[in-house]
């Protein structure tokens, strides 16, 4: 799997040009609207407008932003998981993948949470907000405005505004944003598409985002590694086949890993099925934050498996270079049925984990 790992000064300064959703921008719930708005949400032509007009939440999603300014401001952005009233966006700009949670409630598009350099799926719409930044407030028309908690201003500053995208001309919502030092963000939300162009402007200095492509069924592609074993004379060899693997909105990634561990890495490979066809994924998860990845398999995992000692040692090593790999971490915590991992060979304590185990590894090849 590709990873990169780019300095946060240059995810940060690119962070500037994405909806306005700064990290470390907190803004707070006090709206100042302007004493002579109607309190409605009518733009030019009368027409009354919600958030969810200007801002859609639309499954399978894909859309790709054209950059200038900045090597990092071009992006790619799908849509992970729609929950209710949240929805879940990844965002690869080339130098990082990040994932960010929006909600739109109580007439506010608030993003809850933002994270750099997730290149794994998984569902955040149920994690303790951290952020809390109102992007979009109603009424949806020019002077509706609110405060960030750094004292930056951000204000509905047009709602018919002609803006200009590599796919098209648009009339827009322009929201501005403008920071402590003087560096001002004008966003521009279309109805039925949402974000179409972000401008991040100081002095001389733009940045600009602007929307190039705009798939509705789409699915987000990467390549997973499946581990599997070969049984030698005096050891077990580690063995990989890279699956490319497509996910679309609310597709979870532990369904692939239970498809695959079901199945052998193909003619020619010399491998078996690492799990049974009766075994199946309750769950899986990873905290980034512990270096740990979390896999819990129905007990079909140990009473099917048939094993010695060897070929247990293989099976395991196999999940948790599967799982590891993917979530980059080096953990991997087996449970079953909730339980702890406890076979006729191994039997495990809370909190104890598999480690990962790529020495030796060799990719193989399906024979034609």
């Amino acid at each position: 799997m590709k990873r990169f790992r780019k300095p946060y000064l240059i995810l940060g300064a690119i962070l500037i040009v994405t909806s306005g959703a700064l990290a470390g921008c907190q803004p707070s719930n006090t709206t100042n609207n302007n004493n002579n708005n109607n309190n409605n949400n009518n733009n030019n032509n009368g027409t009354t407008y919600k958030i969810s007009d200007y801002y859609p939440f639309t499954a399978n999603l894909k859309a790709v932003y054209e950059g200038q300014g900045n090597e990092f401001a071009s992006k790619t952005e799908y849509v992970d998981y729609i929950k209710g009233d949240k929805i879940q966006i990844r965002s690869d700009n080339g130098g990082t993948v990040s994932a960010r949670v929006l909600q739109n409630i109580n007439g506010e598009l608030i993003q809850l949470n933002s994270k750099g350099e997730v290149y794994y799926k998984q569902d955040m719409t149920s994690e303790t907000a951290a952020q809390n930044e109102v992007l979009l407030k109603e009424p949806l028309i020019t002077g509706t405005n609110w405060t960030l908690t750094d004292g930056s201003k951000r204000a509905i500053t047009g709602t018919d505004v002609g803006v200009t995208t590599p796919s098209g001309d648009f009339k827009a919502l322009e929201v501005t944003t403008t920071y402590a030092d003087s560096s001002i963000t004008k966003d521009y939300y279309v109805l039925k598409k949402g974000l179409v162009k972000s401008l991040w402007s100081q002095n001389d200095s733009e940045v600009s985002s602007s929307l190039k492509e705009y798939v509705t069924d789409a699915a987000y592609t990467s390549i997973v590694r499946m581990y599997n074993f070969q049984v030698t004379t005096t050891d077990i060899q580690t063995v990989y086949k890279e699956v490319e693997v497509s996910l679309k909105t609310n597709e979870e990634i532990k369904d692939i890993f239970q498809k695959y561990l079901r199945q052998s890495l193909g003619a020619g490979t010399n491998t078996t099925p690492v799990i049974s066809a009766n075994t199946a994924i309750n769950s899986l998860s990873v905290k980034p934050d512990e270096g740990k990845a979390y896999v819990d398999f129905t007990a079909q995992f140990v009473s099917e498996m048939n094993a010695g000692t060897t070929k247990e040692t293989g099976v395991l090593r196999s999940v948790a270079n599967t799982i590891g790999h993917y979530y980059g971490v080096d953990k991997v915590i087996i449970t079953l049925d909730g339980k702890q991992y406890s076979s006729g060979h191994i039997a495990m304590e809370p909190g104890e984990y598999f480690p990962t185990n790529y020495e030796g590894e060799k990719k193989v090849t399906t024979a034609p």
